[in-house]
């Protein structure tokens, strides 16, 4: 209520009876320490700037322990749902308090009280066609580049783990993602402790890169038939002896369950053939602003032993198909190459480009039970900026009950 300044403004008073006139109701930063800084009140005659600390009840104050704590030394207001002790700074001067149960429109507690008690999917379900389509789509731009932000994070931990090196970065979340939901964790794990350094020495050759990596996966362990593995075997031996470098049997890949393109020797495989074709893979992706460009750097072919295996020594049908497929590159582009291009650009102190949204909304669709179940109720998802968007809506405003945060829940309860 604070947060979207929905209590009564004026005539407020303390739970002593002064007037408080709120010329500034705070930064709401999430943070440790008061909840809303730098606020600006008038109590009585006299003028007040600092933060203020929330709570059901006063005597919260006490049972979070904050007369311990220096931090909340400078609240100027203590704002509670009930007043039912009074409290005091650590030098016993007894801090100001606000009751909002008297300062809060009992229709909207109601119309806040009937969304909350549904039992749909998401708590505006039935009420969601209400907003205008102008409305949603404001709305979808601002979840989408939340979600950019939110992602962003783990690219800047990832640059800074690799000393600000953007090939390296680049790798390692394209890596990453090449494992997808199952493997994406193993394969982050793997990559990033292969020094980036030895990646670039042996780039030229995919051969070199396939042992490189497959070696330090434990994939080459075992005493192999087959003369590609066995070659794979002699040059990583020499590689570990070169670069001083160990298996990593820490590591587990899952096969259980997945396609067989999808398993983690295929995708090692392509990721080799794709860094030994472009060494300078992230400015050539920082550069691409079209579809058909994306499509036609991740256009590799992997060694000719993987076009009829899906493991060392057993041997399959033959087949051209593994390559990687356009829904899976559009996946890359997604989770990978906006994100990474978003980093860039704000490190560099720009703005992300128009080219790069126009890109995403040329994108199919994605199609998951989340983005199904909003088609279901009404709203659109013609393409994959959509996607992200109503992914992003349901997993940090739907599923956290943050109605009072969203704009769409703050529209239907203006109408409800």
């Amino acid at each position: 209520m604070w947060f979207h300044k929905k209590i009564y403004a004026s005539k407020l008073v303390t739970t002593k009876g002064e007037s408080l006139q709120i010329l500034n109701f705070g930064q709401y930063l999430e943070t440790a320490g008061p909840d809303f800084f730098n606020a600006q009140i008038v109590i009585g005659n006299q003028k007040w700037a600092g933060n203020v600390e929330m709570h059901v009840k006063s005597s919260d104050w006490y049972l979070h322990h904050h007369e311990k704590d220096n931090a909340y030394n400078n609240v100027i207001l203590h704002v509670v749902w009930e007043h039912d002790q009074e409290v005091f700074y650590s030098n016993d001067v007894e801090i100001p308090v606000l009751e909002l149960k008297k300062s809060i429109d009992v229709n909207l507690l109601t119309k806040i009280d009937t969304l909350f008690a549904s039992k749909s999917w998401i708590n505006c379900e039935k009420q969601i066609n209400m907003v205008s389509n102008l409305k949603l789509g404001i709305w979808k731009e601002r979840l989408f580049f939340e979600r950019l932000e939110e992602k962003s994070k783990f690219i800047l931990e990832i640059f800074e783990n690799q000393n600000r090196d953007w090939e390296a970065t680049c790798f390692i979340v394209l890596a990453k993602n090449f494992g997808l939901n199952i493997n994406g964790n193993s394969f982050l794990e793997l990559f990033s402790k292969i020094p980036f350094s030895v990646i670039r020495k042996e780039s030229g050759s995919c051969l070199n890169l396939e042992a490189l990596f497959f070696g330090s996966g434990n994939f080459l362990n075992n005493n192999f038939e087959d003369n590609y593995a066995k070659e794979l075997k002699e040059i990583w031996n020499y590689q570990k002896a070169k670069y001083k470098l160990l298996e990593d049997n820490t590591v587990s890949f899952q096969f259980y369950k997945l396609r067989p393109d999808n398993f983690p020797t295929i995708r090692i495989a392509q990721l080799s053939a794709l860094m030994a074709k472009f060494p300078d893979i992230f400015i050539r992706i920082i550069e691409a602003n079209d579809l058909e460009i994306y499509y036609k750097i991740f256009d590799v072919v992997v060694s000719k032993y993987w076009l009829n295996h899906f493991n060392f020594d057993k041997s399959t049908k033959n087949s051209n198909k593994r390559k990687l497929s356009r829904e899976f590159i559009q996946l890359l582009i997604i989770n990978t190459i906006l994100p990474l291009k978003y980093v860039y650009v704000k490190q560099l102190g720009l703005d992300f480009d128009e080219d790069s949204l126009a890109l995403i909304k040329e994108m199919k669709k994605e199609r998951n039970s989340i983005t199904s179940r909003f088609e279901e109720i009404g709203i659109s998802n013609e393409n994959a900026f959509d996607s992200q968007a109503l992914l992003h809506l349901k997993q940090n405003y739907c599923n956290k009950n943050d109605c009072l945060k969203c704009s769409i829940g703050l529209d239907v309860l203006g109408k409800i």
